[in-house]
């Protein structure tokens, strides 16, 4: 199928433009980022943001979820947060003599969870559930969620004051882990410059992608192919992650999953019906640095060193 005919039969990738606007104005100068924000999006994927602070994690996380159609809620994670703070509780009225449930923040279609590492892995593990399988049980019944909910954490590196370290089988849930870094002086002056002027207190309000609209999306994004030898490469470079020196636990059958969503993902915004190797590759960081359990600079020098040492698929 060429292009212009895959265009007009699926949804186009061009639906994501107005979005991509909006997350470039509000965060200048990070386009490699916001497009890999992007992708996870259209995977129907979990996004973990991990940076200083000040650096605009909160500000692209709300900036994305402002910009869809559906619900939004935000929890501020700190140390005394109860994991009936995200899920909800059921609480007796006692005009009906009835339990009734009371929805947390969970119950979105994104839940901006701000400085995720800052509560208690209690409260943390809270959320496996709802992200694994879309769905929370509270007092033995279950409870389901948006088809479309993602998760956007923030949280700062494990080396600063009152934090939690996630636990491995939370950061397996996660599709992507980005770090946003310092903007370059060009793009510091032009925020400073934005910040005074009167129209920036309004651009970033309202959607521009339907709920609808990004439902569609994820089920475009589902279909697109990944052919015999794209998973191959991918059951490949999964098998050398298990065996590699510095990686204590190798990718997980999950996290195999995940990061051929995340390759067709970026095939669809790329205007194609079909996965291939430079897709697989160039989400390999964002996927596999969020549960390799390796530091950054590290993650990045591995996940080269498998690609490089795992050959390309053979055609036939």
């Amino acid at each position: 199928m060429v292009v212009s005919d895959f265009r007009e039969s699926l949804c186009s990738p061009e639906v994501f433009d107005p979005l991509r606007r909006r997350l470039n104005a509000a965060l200048r100068g990070k386009a490699d980022v916001i497009e890999l924000v992007l992708q996870c999006l259209a995977g129907n994927g979990h996004l973990l943001l991990e940076d200083l602070p000040g650096l605009g994690k909160t500000t692209l996380a709300r900036s994305l979820a402002t910009g869809l159609g559906g619900r939004f809620s935000r929890c501020q994670c700190t140390p005394d947060l109860l994991p009936s703070d995200i899920t909800g509780f059921s609480l007796y009225n006692q005009k009906s003599h009835e339990f009734e449930f009371r929805e947390g923040p969970v119950f979105a279609d994104i839940l901006l969870a701000d400085e995720l590492n800052r509560a208690t892995p209690r409260t943390q593990s809270a959320l496996l559930e709802a992200m694994a399988e879309r769905q929370v049980t509270v007092d033995g019944r279950r409870y389901s969620l948006s088809p479309q909910f993602m998760v956007i954490a923030t949280q700062n590196p494990v080396d600063q004051h009152g934090t939690y370290p996630l636990p491995e089988a939370q950061l397996d849930r996660f599709s992507m882990k980005l770090s946003i870094g310092y903007p370059s002086s060009v793009d510091e002056s032009q925020m400073l410059l934005a910040a005074t002027a009167e129209s920036s207190l309004h651009e970033n309000e309202g959607a521009v992608l339907s709920a609808g609209q990004l439902a569609t999306v994820q089920k475009t994004v589902a279909r697109i192919t990944a052919g015999d030898a794209v998973r191959d490469y991918l059951v490949r470079l999964a098998g050398r992650t298990r065996g590699h020196a510095s990686v204590s636990s190798g990718l997980s059958p999950r996290g195999l999953l995940i990061w051929q969503r995340m390759s067709q993902s970026r095939a669809w915004l790329s205007g194609r019906d079909y996965v291939t190797p430079d897709d697989v590759q160039d989400t390999a960081f964002p996927v596999l640095s969020v549960r390799l359990g390796l530091e950054t600079s590290r993650a990045r020098v591995v996940v080269e060193e498998l690609i490089e040492s795992t050959s390309l698929p053979e055609y036939r």
